[in-house]
């Protein structure tokens, strides 16, 4: 891979890991129409780091609450302050989440195998993502329940939902939004889960590699991974930005037409 090629795959990856579109699902297309060698030690890298951009960008988006919320947390650890317990809460929903969003992610894996991904499967799931936008725009209730209002068995249901993003063409975020509407959650309180609960996943999904990783013998070089990763996190943060601002909007519908319309390309042509 050279160093426009890992360009390339670092803005796909960026810019459409929090947008509802499958960051998944463009890589592997990319990979295929620009014939990029992906070898196994070599694909394994570059999830693993990019992963890790991914997580840093949501980090420097969200510092401020994230400093709120570990504050409080620890705070309520201390001295059982009740003004503490909403974001103490929030912590565990994300560690419940995220356990939950293993577990099954583990058990599609199991199931589905080498099927997650060929082009039938991407291409289906692409179409289902983007009728899931539309019904979040258009068929979808907002609700009214904020952060203090959520219970575990909400964390147990958005783990889920996040799981199925782990089949290429699901959106991560477009599925945890889904599934966090279809609760009742208002749309900002939705949003605020989703994406906060991608840093404790993405740095799962890393730990869990970690072992693979050390044992492979990659042959991506040093240059081309940092020009990846840091591609991969100023894409990122566009992202965020734009799909917060889209949402607010209401423009998800745009996405939705491209999502299908890749689907339908993808299931019929690649």
């Amino acid at each position: 891979m050279n160093w426009w090629q890992a360009i390339i795959i670092g803005f796909i990856q960026g810019i459409s890991e929090f947008l509802p579109i499958s960051s998944t699902a463009l890589m592997l297309i990319a990979q295929r129409l620009l014939d990029i060698p992906i070898g196994k030690n070599f694909k394994l890298s570059f999830e693993t780091f990019l992963h890790i951009a991914s997580v840093f960008a949501v980090i420097v988006y969200f510092r401020h609450d994230l400093c709120k919320i570990l504050q409080d947390f620890i705070t309520y650890i201390r001295t059982k302050n009740n003004k503490a317990q909403t974001n103490y809460k929030f912590v565990l929903l994300l560690i419940i989440s995220t356990i939950v969003t293993i577990l099954v992610g583990k058990m599609i894996e199991s199931i589905l195998g080498n099927q997650l991904t060929n082009s039938a499967t991407i291409g289906a799931s692409l179409i289902i993502t983007g009728l899931s936008l539309i019904l979040i725009e258009h068929g979808l209730n907002e609700g009214t329940r904020v952060q203090s209002t959520l219970n575990w068995k909400d964390g147990v249901i958005i783990g889920i939902g996040q799981a199925l993003s782990l089949i290429p063409g699901i959106s991560r975020t477009g599925s945890t939004l889904f599934t966090a509407l279809c609760l009742g959650l208002s749309k900002d309180t939705a949003l605020r889960y989703s994406f906060l609960l991608s840093i404790p996943v993405f740095l799962g999904m890393t730990i869990l590699k970690l072992p693979d990783l050390i044992k492979s013998h990659t042959e991506i070089t040093l240059f081309s991974l940092s020009i990846a990763f840091i591609s991969s996190f100023i894409f990122a943060l566009i992202g965020i930005k734009w799909f917060i601002s889209m949402l607010q909007n209401t423009k998800l519908t745009y996405f939705a037409f491209y999502c299908i319309g890749l689907g339908i390309f993808t299931w019929r042509l690649i």
